[in-house]
């Protein structure tokens, strides 16, 4: 099954800036870097010359004795078994975290040999830069690689309504008959996630217990990520946090607390274990903002933090959700204290906001999940697991701060009443556009 990305859409625009530097292309393990990169070669070059250095760790050995850009590309060319042609041939170096002479030859590229269009990807690329590698700093560009959005899942199960949910406005109400059918599909992307092989899985053989499979074997992998490329002192602190997260999100205050990871557990023992998730990019940390103005980075208090999982999907096998919740009503939502609607949200906003986003607490008072900061408005936005609305937070940010809007996400229409706006959860990608068109309004 061809599953469509949007970062096509930035990969073509990259391929045609007369500035194009070697690209680095960036994500956790098996969200689809590798296939995209090939893929857009197959479509947008005459070749594409493919190297691993996982699977052809010998290749190393020519990033390792020179840095001539056109002795490297004479090696790679006779590997190929044909010319490698600027312009013409895409270069894809993957796993390049594994070489950090190919790494750093990237800048010899850019400033030596910029007519070739050269890509490469690291799933753990963030692990390497942490341990202090050198890199070729200003002489890559970036393209961050996340799982399947709802929408993408969506083009590949029903384009049509990926075209319907193109066309709502803030203040149009969406059709009931529309309504329902995306709230379907949206429980059986909670169930998938975003993850390319289980979408494939579910959309072409429609088997649960085939996705539970391929959910499964790709929670041990990462795990085997852990062994192989940390040090063995460390393994099961890793190990310790990663499978604490169920538990810890299961929380009606999601702060991330060591003492859930394990009795006794203090901050300066795992500081390192989950600095390790953050970097190789299997968990999102979200700092506590302690006052909403701007940058909203000026304001983390580095002490309180939620941590959430890369992919929704993923978290409900982790949690042992079983898919049969899909048939009964909406308890897929409201299950695990609203936990897969929240990760879900911060999944859909990461991949549209430069900024990543905070959550913001006042005593026991009120709690907002997220803080985004956007075209220098901070935006507080709440997520409700159902139809239930009922809530104070927003209304305690509102009369503190006086937000020019707020947003909630539920299973509600959209609709705008006195400054806050109602999100469908399944709208949660066109995010960005409905406040656009809010920030429109306001300025009529």
């Amino acid at each position: 099954m061809i599953l469509k990305r949007t970062a096509e859409v930035r990969l073509k625009a990259w391929k045609e800036n007369p500035a194009r530097k070697p690209l680095i292309v960036q994500g956790a393990r098996q969200v689809g870097k590798t296939w995209l990169l090939k893929d857009f070669g197959k479509r947008e070059f005459d070749d594409v010359a493919y190297f691993s250095f996982d699977e052809q760790p010998e290749i190393k050995q020519f990033f390792q004795t020179s840095k001539d850009v056109n002795h490297i590309l004479q090696n790679l060319s006779w590997v190929h078994r044909k010319p490698i042609v600027p312009a013409k041939t895409l270069i894809i170096l993957d796993e390049i975290q594994e070489c950090n002479e190919a790494l750093n030859s990237l800048k010899y590229f850019c400033e030596n040999a910029a007519e070739y269009a050269i890509a490469t990807a690291g799933s753990l690329l963030g692990v390497a830069l942490s341990r202090g590698e050198s890199f070729p700093v200003g002489k890559v560009d970036f393209i961050d690689i996340h799982p399947l959005t709802f929408m993408e899942f969506l083009q590949a199960s029903d384009g049509s309504l990926v075209s319907f949910c193109d066309s709502i406005l803030p203040d149009q109400p969406i059709p009931e008959f529309f309504f329902n059918a995306l709230v379907e599909k949206f429980k059986l992307y909670l169930i998938t996630g975003g993850m390319p092989e289980a979408v494939g899985t579910m959309l072409e053989k429609g088997d649960f217990e085939m996705v539970q499979s391929v959910l499964s074997n790709i929670l041990r992998a990462n795990s085997l990520d852990f062994s192989k490329h940390i040090d063995r002192k460390d393994i099961p602190k890793i190990d310790y946090v990663w499978t604490s997260l169920p538990a810890q999100l299961a929380r009606e205050n999601k702060k991330f607390l060591y003492q859930a990871v394990k009795p006794g557990a203090r901050a300066r023992e795992y500081e390192d274990a989950l600095n390790w998730l953050v970097n190789a990019g299997l968990v999102h940390k979200v700092f506590r903002n302690t006052k909403p103005a701007l940058p909203v980075s000026a304001y983390d208090d580095l002490g309180a933090f939620k941590l959430y999982l890369y992919d929704v999907g993923l978290l409900r096998r982790m949690s042992q959700l079983d898919p049969i919740a899909i048939r009964e009503g909406n308890r897929l939502f409201t299950e695990f204290r609203g936990a897969l609607s929240e990760n879900y949200v911060l999944q859909s906003l990461v991949g549209q906001f430069e900024v990543t986003p905070r959550y913001w607490t006042s005593g026991n008072r009120a709690e907002i999940d997220y803080l985004i900061q956007y075209r220098n408005e901070i935006v507080p936005m709440e997520v409700k697991s159902g139809e239930s609305i009922r809530g104070k937070s927003l209304a305690v940010y509102n009369t503190l701060f006086k937000p020019t809007f707020r947003v909630r996400y539920s299973l509600k229409n959209i609709y705008v009443d006195n400054g806050l706006l109602n999100i469908p959860l399944f709208l949660a990608d066109h995010t960005r556009r409905l406040l656009e068109a809010r920030l429109e309004n306001l300025r009529l």
